[in-house]
């Protein structure tokens, strides 16, 4: 068996895509004799700053001679990798094993990848140690990614599935012709196996790329047959080839569980679910972002978690938390801001401090005066203080998320289940 990883071939600006280069290094093996056992895609750590929006390193597994699919992923590479852009720094690593024999600390590299950071330096020598043949082009950063996605297969518990459908090539930087009708149909049709096709609410085509890249749609879900039946309704330009990839999207693989008291020990650059309170009001600030200081169970230092404005309708859930709510939160910290994916609910403060009512009138009394508490200006009966009232909350318990707009390629939707407290899913 041969395992080939391959990374960083991509642009933001000029576009392409390396699960297309995978597709068409995997269609060329096919017609060299060689069988293709699976297709992964791997989502890296959200926060690398190289990286292009999604962060993916692919991987094919294929029963073909190592050096004669190196050889072919070479050929593939070289003609489609954008190394135009400075940025863009392919990689390419093959290991002449069964995926299930990848060495331990591979997979363990692997399992990291998606949570911290690696160094390149790093990556070749583990690739040394194992024998694993290793190329890369303009610096070959891509190399880190390549040798994930080669240990990827040993590093998760939890996959689900995508189906992408490519455009013609030479269409690549044109609007993309998808009629939305069938696809929200299709999308509606398939729900909840396939999800994160729509938005809804939003009304936006979720799985349809805005860039220059030559993906047409990509359906995520956990069922292939009903990724299948979604593309098979879908109108649209025409196709020039498909292809299915196991992956690890939609599965918060990024994220650490952080039993800590103080939150600002949180490192930047790490993806968390912790526990927490609500310690002091939401506020909405320029921009439309909405920012709210959390605190450890057992900790008065505080940090922000935010919801920025293109969570677009969660922020309505962060804005209805009020001081001494019970969290979980799960996100990445950057600068010290933890940037909200989900949130549950654990307690909600049910009381304020309001002032009393008259017992005989039953009118809200009003204040008699600094430190002289309340009374009545009809009955003339008095109150010391303010009282505790039950309020009503526009939050319940359990979990909620940011829309499918907004969500990032590895983050866990909440309709697919196994959640500890009841769900909220937005579609």
């Amino acid at each position: 068996m041969t395992v080939i990883g391959v990374d960083d071939t991509d642009s933001r600006e000029r576009g392409m895509c390396t699960t297309y280069l995978a597709a068409r290094i995997a269609e060329r093996i096919a017609a060299a004799g060689g069988s293709i056992d699976e297709r992964l895609l791997i989502r890296l750590n959200p926060a690398v700053e190289r990286k292009t929006r999604g962060n993916a390193a692919l991987a094919i597994h294929t029963d073909l001679d190592a050096d004669h699919a190196a050889e072919i992923a070479r050929e593939e590479l070289e003609p489609l990798a954008e190394t135009d852009d400075p940025r863009t720094s392919p990689g390419l690593v093959v290991a002449d094993c069964d995926p299930d024999e990848v060495p331990a600390a591979v997979t363990a590299f692997a399992r990291n990848a998606v949570r911290e950071f690696h160094d390149l330096d790093d990556a070749l020598a583990l690739a040394d140690d194992t024998g694993f043949e290793t190329a890369g082009w303009t610096g070959g950063h891509g190399r880190i990614g390549a040798l994930a996605a080669v240990g990827a297969a040993g590093a998760f518990d939890e996959w689900t599935y995508e189906l992408i459908a490519y455009r013609e090539f030479d269409r690549c930087g044109t609007p993309r012709e998808v009629d939305e009708a069938s696809l929200f149909a299709a999308a509606e049709d398939a729900y909840p196996a396939a999800w994160d096709t729509v938005d809804r609410v939003e009304d936006e085509a979720v799985c349809v790329p805005s860039a220059p890249g030559p993906i047409l749609y990509g359906i995520r879900g956990d069922d292939p047959e009903a990724l299948r039946e979604v593309a098979g309704g879908i109108d649209s330009e025409p196709v020039e080839r498909t292809a299915l990839f196991r992956t690890n999207q939609g599965t918060d693989a990024h994220l650490r569980a952080a039993d800590v008291a103080d939150l600002t020990a949180l490192d930047d650059g790490g993806a968390y679910r912790v526990d927490c309170v609500v310690a002091g009001e939401p506020e909405t600030r320029e921009g439309g972002h909405v920012f709210v200081p959390i605190r450890g169970v057992e900790s008065r230092l505080t940090i922000d978690a935010a919801a920025f404005e293109p969570t677009k309708r969660f922020r309505h859930r962060v804005r209805a938390l009020r001081p001494g709510d019970e969290l979980t939160v799960c996100g990445e910290v950057s600068s010290g801001t933890l940037k909200l994916e989900k949130f549950a609910v654990r307690g909600l403060d049910r009381t304020a401090l309001r002032n009393p009512k008259c017992p005989d009138c039953e009118t809200t009394m009003s204040s008699a005066g600094r430190n002289q508490g309340y009374r009545c200006r009809d009955c003339g009966t008095s109150a010391p203080g303010k009282v505790e009232t039950e309020v009503d909350r526009d939050l319940e318990r359990g979990w909620y998320e940011v829309p499918p707009c907004a969500r990032r390629h590895v983050a866990k939707p909440l309709v697919r289940g196994g959640f500890d407290a009841p769900t909220h899913p937005e579609r």
